[in-house]
């Protein structure tokens, strides 16, 4: 198990507000991985951060608000997607980063928790959206529409569906353990969606329908 860092020992004078704030969302990140939601209160990053609770409270409305920001500042440098002009292996590439990230660190115990406690914090969902899963489902759809104008994708295609398809079924099996989270499981998802299931083109009546299925 990782261990937050000691508090820094701190020069006299008051430091700028940005680097408080950088110096309380690290240790918020690095407590939030160490001792997970359990563990993680708002005194002890103010204590790791050598910052006051006051502060902390006029700047994240929750405690879920913050460790979330924390996370994704701890995580996101090692989930930076990849443009290497390739689609296939930039998606590979995304996803691999992705799946160590969450089999081999604290992060995958981490994630479920603050998924489920967003159910309940309304401050830690928005957060959520707008720091991790926003951002993060932007890069990917920049990358598709990348790799769209670069001739590799059929015309059409909905990024966004793309996406889901893709980390929608690594979430899944990070949720719900049926079956275990590995690289070569992202492997098998993106050649699966780049090569299609289908033996034969599907008639046009089930490619272009509207997706709620056969009513009969």
């Amino acid at each position: 198990m990782t261990h937050p860092s000691p508090p820094a020992r701190r020069g006299r004078g008051r430091r700028p507000a940005d680097q408080v704030r950088r110096e309380v969302l690290r240790a918020a990140g690095e407590l939030l991985l160490a001792e997970g939601m359990a563990g993680f209160t708002v005194e002890k990053v103010a204590a790791l951060a050598g910052a006051s609770r006051v502060t902390l409270h006029k700047w994240w409305p929750s405690k879920g608000a913050l460790a979330m920001e924390g996370y994704f500042g701890v995580v996101g440098p090692v989930l930076a997607f990849p443009d290497s002009g390739d689609i296939a292996a930039d998606l590979t590439a995304q996803l691999k980063a992705f799946v160590r990230l969450m089999r081999d660190t604290r992060a995958g115990t981490v994630v479920p928790q603050l998924i489920g406690q967003a159910q309940t914090d309304p401050d830690l969902a928005v957060v959520y959206r707008e720091h991790y899963s926003g951002p993060r489902r932007a890069l990917a759809v920049q990358a598709l529409e990348r790799a769209g104008r670069r001739g590799q994708l059929r015309p059409g295609l909905d990024p966004e569906v793309v996406v889901d398809q893709l980390w929608g079924a690594c979430y899944h099996r990070l949720l719900i353990p049926d079956q275990p989270l590995t690289e070569e499981f992202a492997e098998a998802l993106v050649a699966n969606l780049l090569g299609g299931i289908a033996s034969s083109p599907l008639p046009a009546s089930s490619a272009e329908g509207d997706g709620r299925g056969d009513r009969r």
